[in-house]
């Protein structure tokens, strides 16, 4: 169950591939170098429970730098190739970072950092500009072999903060070994039928929880990864048909810009050979939904769970086929839905989303984030709302952030979002409230045209009668705009709150 073990007994066999270059690094190669890497930082001084971070692209040394620190025992903090250096600033000082290995790809940025960074030890992978030392040659005269005292690291990884400041995830260290096999890990086979030398595809930046957990994960299995440098839908089923991918994880935005290529696009690519797609990170409308599972057949799965990890929810196709919409039950934690007092609403109430029984929260430095997500009982929750069906099935209706109060009415943006997102004028959607003098909020339709030439009074009244013809008059846009491209992150995230402040004269901030 670790990289080592599979360097020993399938040397040869492919841990990565990055899918643009075709690079391609072994087990060997991967278990050596990451040994090597562990070895750089036990000769910087850091020990177990001390913390690097990571600001990279998918590059192809990504991996290299996680399991290095993975083996000797130290945090990993991978950072959004995406933010500001007063951004990157304020996670390196909270997390105690004391050394940065960056990638020229991340752009201007690393340029800046060094202003602003104090007593941190810089490092670069491929062509590296000072101050930046290589990474790879500092690194190139220590043993392939492992540390004397190898214990296991973890990632320790930060909320993409779109309704404030980021939050730092850390779990506990328990000094285990580094081989030892974790939730995730088990469920990979169990849950979600990874084969042992399965073909994983990862369309997303590797910095995010997920697409990072997954993959390492594929390589405690055995697997092997193929890494897109940047999501393409076209490039994507091309890779799947070329490397016969059988396994992989996508978020909805994945599959909506999937199903919009043009069928005979779609058509010419081979996807049999995947046995088990998950989603997760956002919900996905139903039509959605139907469509992957018709093409793919009913290999998708889905979780909901947070980089928190304080609960965690689970449902196959066929499950999903007779509860539509649902995201699952709970495999970790119990389901409580709440009220406004924290207090058990019973099946089909809708309410703030809890776990009973879970993991606590744990945020670093962030005491007040930790209360703020436990209720009295000791209930936990990451913020969404929904209900639970009498078996059990959650199904979720959106944020509590993001509701519209309309004259006194409760509105979730979700539904809208999911009806908007099926017609086939629209690539992507975002539904927002902004003030009104009358009803205190109003609800606006954002929408990213499928074509930009599309856009005029024209297009906007077939949206509007669209939505009028599906939606009750309360849930219906009362004003509708076009925007050339939403603000979502590439793990599929829509910045919500950056959309919705430009209509109440707020200054947004980066997006990320």
């Amino acid at each position: 169950m670790h990289p080592a073990t599979h360097a020993k007994t399938h040397p040869d066999r492919a841990a990565y591939v990055m899918a643009g270059s075709g690079e391609t690094v072994t087990y060997r190669q991967l278990d050596e170098r990451s040994n090597q890497g562990a070895h750089l930082f036990r000769s910087l001084g850091l020990k177990a429970g001390d913390v690097i971070a990571i600001l990279m692209d998918n590059h192809p040394r990504y991996f290299e730098v996680a399991w290095a620190a993975q083996r000797c025992g130290l945090y990993y903090t991978c950072i959004s190739s995406k933010l500001t250096a007063g951004e990157v600033e304020y996670i390196m000082g909270d997390c105690g970072a004391q050394v940065l290995i960056a990638s020229p790809g991340v752009g201007p940025v690393v340029d800046e950092l060094p202003g602003v960074l104090k007593g941190v030890k810089l490092y670069m992978v491929g062509e590296a500009r000072a101050p930046y030392a290589s990474f790879e040659d500092a690194r190139a005269p220590f043993p392939v072999t492992p540390v004397a005292d190898e214990t296991a690291g973890s990632d320790m990884l930060y909320s993409s903060g779109t309704t404030g400041r980021p939050k730092g995830v850390k779990p506990a260290l328990t000094g285990a070994a580094i081989d030892e096999p974790n939730a995730l890990v088990m469920m990979t086979q169990s849950l979600f039928g990874f084969p042992p030398a399965c073909t994983y595809i990862s369309p997303a930046p590797l910095y995010h929880a997920a697409p990072l957990r997954w993959c390492m994960s594929v390589h405690k299995i055995g697997g092997t990864v193929i890494v897109m440098e940047k999501f393409d839908p076209e490039t994507a089923l091309a890779l799947i048909e070329k490397h016969k991918v059988n396994v992989g994880q996508f978020v909805p935005t994945h599959f909506v810009r999937m199903l919009k290529l043009p069928a005979e696009v779609r058509a010419k690519y081979d996807v049999s050979s995947m046995v088990s797609a998950v989603h997760a990170a956002a919900p996905c409308p139903v039509p959605v939904k139907e469509q992957m599972i018709a093409w793919w057949g009913p290999v998708i799965y889905e979780y909901y769970a947070g980089t928190e990890g304080n609960g965690f929810c689970f449902i196959t196709s066929d499950e999903w086929l007779t509860h539509k919409g649902s995201v699952g039950r709970a495999m970790i934690g119990e389901l409580r839905i709440c009220d406004e007092d924290g207090e058990a609403l019973p099946p089909r109430a809708e309410g703030v989303v809890h776990f009973a029984g879970g993991p606590p929260l744990s945020y670093h430095n962030a005491p007040e984030k930790i209360a703020e997500g436990t209720n009295r009982h000791g209930w936990t929750t990451l913020g969404d709302v929904g209900w639970v069906d009498e078996e059990g099935y959650l199904y979720l209706t959106d944020r509590k952030s993001f509701m519209i109060i309309s004259g006194g009415v409760n509105i979730y943006p979700q539904e809208i979002e999911n009806l908007l997102i099926g017609h086939p004028k629209v690539a992507d959607v975002a539904v927002v409230g902004g003030p009104h003098e009358e009803m205190g909020e109003q609800v606006i339709a954002v929408i990213q045209p499928a074509d930009w030439a599309d856009v005029g009074d024209a297009l906007r009244d077939e949206l509007m009668a669209f939505a009028r013809a599906n939606l009750s008059h309360v849930k219906t846009p009362r004003k509708l705009e076009f925007m050339r491209e939403l603000p979502r992150h590439p793990t599929g995230k829509l910045y919500k709150r950056l959309i919705r402040d430009a209509y109440w004269g707020k200054e947004g901030s980066k997006i990320v």
